[in-house]
């Protein structure tokens, strides 16, 4: 369990330094150049699964366009696979009851 809040910590961390390059006008619109590929490699080393090759096409696409920065995308990937699992899920880490 203290793997999957690491993640999540790391994605928080991650998602922070891709919303940087809203401080520095001009500049980091370039760093985005830098950080985009790199967002989508370390997206592919944390979640090695057939969703993380999409969420790191995802978060490559998200942050290589402009004003798209905002999102959280390794924060929303953490949620969707730790958080959002099928009801009989081994990985979820909250139980969710909904009445019938």
């Amino acid at each position: 369990m203290k793997r999957t809040y690491k993640k999540l910590f790391l994605g928080i961390l991650f998602d922070a330094i891709g919303m940087l390059s809203f401080i520095v006008p001009f500049f980091g619109e370039f760093s985005d150049v830098i950080w985009a590929p790199l967002a989508a490699w370390l997206m592919t080393k944390m979640y090695k699964s057939k969703g993380g090759k999409i969420a790191a096409a995802l978060t490559f696409i998200e942050e290589i366009l402009p004003g798209l920065d905002f999102i959280p995308s390794f924060t929303i990937m953490w949620l969707v696979t730790y958080i959002l699992p099928g009801k009989d899920d081994p990985k979820r880490l909250i139980p969710i009851r909904v009445r019938s």
